[in-house]
């Protein structure tokens, strides 16, 4: 086993925006994501799974630290102001890093 260390990032948004988002990520270098639907409670109150209106998603992309930083900035700079989303940062050490 040889891992391989990389980043994590995973974007807790608004589900009006997955679309949004998919084209984003392509458009800046992910090569794959994963999305969930999320619930929760946040400075924004509760969001709940049940209504799309108000629900939220869960985006996870493997993937390097500098694709990491572009859609970081993307996001901030387009959606912060305007949306409800967070975003965080893992290492995590992949066994097929090839796939990303």
């Amino acid at each position: 086993m040889h891992p391989h260390s990389i980043k994590l990032m995973t974007i807790i948004t608004e589900t009006a925006l997955e679309e949004r988002m998919c084209e984003v990520l392509r458009d800046l270098g992910a090569t794959g994501y994963t999305i969930t639907d999320a619930r929760g409670k946040g400075s924004r109150g509760v969001r709940g799974a049940g209504w799309s209106i108000s629900s939220n998603i869960r985006i996870d992309v493997v993937c390097e630290q500098a694709t990491a930083e572009s859609i970081a900035d993307h996001l901030r700079e387009h959606y912060y102001r305007d949306y409800a989303m967070i975003m965080y940062l893992s290492d995590v050490d992949v066994l097929r890093p090839e796939k990303f």
